[in-house]
């Protein structure tokens, strides 16, 4: 059987070809792209999606997610995140490995690829850095990519050994995969979450210094550029971190860096009006970072998108900001985020934009993923740049988000993964 997405305004950012094209789609690859394709084939023969109105982008492509699944199932598991990812319009996700027990050995490497199978659409895992997460004792990196791991983060904890941040650099550099850096050396935090001025003086606590991830993002990039490694800034949260990300771009081809759709769309007022809601690592800035952090995106310092979905419960979220866990689920309003804050207000094209969400982050995996091509994946997000929704009725387990009421731009009408319709509107 074979599935025709017809009168849509394709648009794929790894090649630049846009326009109005139909796809033809023979089960998970793309057969044909053309125009009129309609009466060129029996459609008696094929399904037939309308797309009229809508763009049609290569499925999105997230490489900063949690789903919680082994250990924190009641947050989220692999099944119900995947559901979320494709609402959102992700067809390929890559999991962070902070998982209980943690993404540091073969078999919870394997329960999660094999559950990853069984979603619709295409689940990777990195594997941890250091055994445990505990910063001290390299994971065998050799053995876990061979094994599906494709890519090695200890997201969520700062890797603070100078020497074995080194040995990993080289070991990645060899294997041709990326490393991830959560950049926040707690030397310079109070009390995680929120920033360190005008927020953590309403909620009269320390709070998290900036130089908290400057100073790890500068020792980390230094490192890259001598060993060859291919790293990625998590999470871009300061101006002085994009600054120090473009700096290195123009000393190595190797250096990263992702922003959050939060930070470039909220400030620590958020976490003030939010509380718990608003509070993650690193914390909501400034304008002057937010602004930054927009910046870096529209001239390429920052190359990727990536939500740092982090669902928790109602009950963990409703603690004192001092105990509430850090994060915020993201993949259901990400794309909606960013063409109101990036593409409305004219700071990127709608082509820019998506090459953030869907090629560079496959690239810098070595995903199959990410592009319009015939012979290549049919994975598609169609979306009606136009339409309108208000956040909610979510597909994830949990609702930990300041955008919970917001009206949003930006509908998914289908999102389609090997071939097939995971989700539609």
């Amino acid at each position: 059987m074979k599935t025709l997405i017809a009168n849509g305004y394709m648009m794929d950012p790894d090649s630049g070809k846009e326009g109005n094209f139909d796809i033809l789609i023979c089960e998970d690859k793309i057969l044909e792209i053309g125009q009129n394709l309609q009466a060129k084939y029996n459609a008696q023969e094929m399904e037939v999606i309308d797309a009229t109105g809508l763009i049609v982008a290569p499925g999105l492509v997230d490489i900063h997610s949690h789903f919680r699944d082994p250990g924190f199932t009641y947050k989220e598991d692999i099944e119900s995140g995947s559901k979320a990812a494709a609402r959102g319009g992700y067809t390929s996700i890559v999991l962070m490995a902070n998982t209980k027990p943690a993404v540091d050995n073969a078999e919870t490497l394997q329960y999660v690829l094999e559950k990853g199978k069984q979603t619709g659409i295409h689940i990777h895992t990195c594997a941890t850095v250091t055994m445990g997460m505990q910063g001290k004792e390299m994971v065998p990196m050799e053995e876990l990519k061979k094994l599906g791991a494709v890519g090695f983060t200890d997201d969520g904890v700062p890797i603070l050994d100078e020497v074995l941040v080194r040995k990993a650099m080289e070991m990645v550099a060899v294997l041709d995969v990326p490393i991830s850096f959560h950049e926040e050396n707690p030397a310079f935090i109070q009390n995680n979450g929120i920033n360190r001025g005008k927020a953590s003086e309403h909620f009269g606590i320390g709070g998290s210094d900036r130089q908290a991830e400057i100073d790890l993002v500068e020792r980390d990039l230094q490192i890259a550029l001598e060993t060859g490694a291919c790293i990625d800034i998590q999470h871009i949260s300061s101006k002085e971190a994009v600054e120090l990300v473009r700096q290195a771009k123009k000393k190595g081809s190797n250096i990263h860096a992702e922003a959050t759709p939060h930070h470039f769309t909220l400030t620590e007022e958020a976490a003030i009006k939010y509380g718990s809601f608003a509070k993650m690592n690193p914390p909501l800035r400034e304008e002057a970072d937010r602004l930054a952090v927009i910046q870096g995106l529209a001239d390429g310092t920052i190359d990727v998108i990536a939500t740092d979905h982090a669902p928790h419960s109602e009950e963990e979220k409703a603690k004192a900001i001092t105990e509430a866990p850090s994060g915020i689920t993201g993949l259901e309003t990400a794309l909606s985020l960013g063409l109101e804050m990036l593409v409305d207000a004219g700071y990127m094209t709608m082509m820019s934009y998506l090459e953030k969400l869907t090629c560079n982050p496959a690239k810098m995996y070595h995903l199959d993923a990410g592009y319009i091509a015939e012979g290549g994946p049919a994975d598609f997000v169609l979306f009606d740049k136009e339409d309108t929704w208000m956040a909610g009725d979510y597909a994830s387990k949990s609702i930990n988000t300041p955008f919970t009421g917001r009206n949003l731009k930006g509908v998914v009408k289908y999102t389609i993964c090997g071939g097939k319709t995971v989700y539609k509107a």
